[in-house]
């Protein structure tokens, strides 16, 4: 039977995902690593640059829609 390669999960890819995000948001050059292994990994999923660019901004809007529930929710309390 022949063997499955895998691709590297995010901690392998990461190193400074093992120690946990909290430390990756403080070393730039973690989240840019993250950033580029994400983008080669939809590019070499078959993903245009115009889906990845619709990847990006879902992410965006999602971000957005926590800071502002989190200020609804600190404004109100």
């Amino acid at each position: 039977m022949p063997s499955i390669e895998t691709q590297p999960t995010v901690s392998e890819a990461v190193p400074a995902f093992e120690e946990g995000f909290g430390l990756a948001s403080h070393d730039p050059r973690a989240l840019s690593i993250l950033a580029k292994t994400i983008y080669r990994e939809l590019r070499q999923s078959g993903l245009a640059e115009h889906d990845v660019m619709a990847v990006a901004g879902d992410l965006l809007s999602l971000v957005a829609a926590s800071v502002k529930a989190r200020r609804t929710t600190r404004d109100a309390g």
